[in-house]
């Protein structure tokens, strides 16, 4: 399935917006990040943090095993915030093209997933990726630069940056 709303939520991956204590943290580097490190343990546990919050989540055991098997193949990829051994943040999501689509998020320590968000802005910034695809907006994610733009502004952003190669394989 692929939802295809009126308007799309979007960061472009140089614009991520840092707060002033969220650089300090960054630059502090409490946290070790991580690309595919634990791509299980991240959607399992976005999905545990949606339940402990009593939320609902589209997290379920088949979409868990068919974005493993994404990952298996090399499409998607996960960010992971530690805190020594501990696993304490990190996002998943799918990559095509120069598109990186964001699924889910997590965090058990403050920030840390903003400290892995951030990360991964810029590895992909690096590897000149051009759309990160938030999809649905929320006051989190602005606050974090991202933004809405309508859907042909979308579908042409995204049909530009799937003209790209798409980066397959473990980003570890």
């Amino acid at each position: 399935m692929w939802w295809s709303p009126p308007s799309r939520c979007v960061l472009q991956p140089g614009e991520f917006h840092a707060s002033r204590s969220l650089k300090r943290l960054i630059r502090q580097e409490r946290f070790t990040i991580s690309l595919d490190r634990a791509f299980g343990p991240v959607i399992r546990a976005c999905a545990e943090t949606r339940l402990a919050k009593g939320q609902a989540t589209w997290i379920t055991r088949d979409m868990v095993e068919a974005y493993c098997t994404l990952h298996e193949a090399g499409f998607a990829h996960s960010v992971e915030a530690w805190d020594g051994r501990r696993l304490v943040g990190g996002m998943y999501g799918v990559s095509l093209g120069g598109a990186f689509f964001g699924e889910s998020m997590f965090s058990r320590v403050s920030n840390a997933s903003k400290v892995a968000f951030f990360s991964l802005t810029r590895q992909l910034e690096e590897w000149g990726f051009s759309l990160f695809d938030c999809q649905i907006s929320n006051p989190h994610l602005h606050s974090l630069g991202a933004y809405e733009i309508p859907r042909a502004e979308f579908l042409a952003r995204l049909s530009q940056a799937l003209s790209l190669p798409t980066r397959r394989g473990s980003w570890g």
